[in-house]
């Protein structure tokens, strides 16, 4: 029974820093897709795609890294 509070804590930690993670992964690919925009005004259709594509691909990941930490704080 000791050994819940620590499974809570590392859940915690776990769940923030994968959302730290996937912020700072699609702050760096919009960062990435605006300078490239603004080096190539007309490539700005398919950097908005591919730009939409990566994230949905980051969050999905965080979404997952967040699933694992609620199971552990379930178990």
């Amino acid at each position: 029974m000791e050994g819940l509070g620590i499974g809570f804590l590392g859940a915690g930690i776990g769940a923030g820093l994968s959302v730290i993670g996937a912020g700072m992964g699609i702050g760096r690919l919009a960062a990435s897709a605006l300078e490239a925009a603004g080096r190539q005004p007309e490539a700005a259709g398919d950097l908005r795609t591919t730009m939409i594509i990566a994230a949905a691909l980051i969050e999905g990941v965080a979404f997952f890294a967040l699933v694992i930490c609620l199971l552990i704080a379930l178990k």
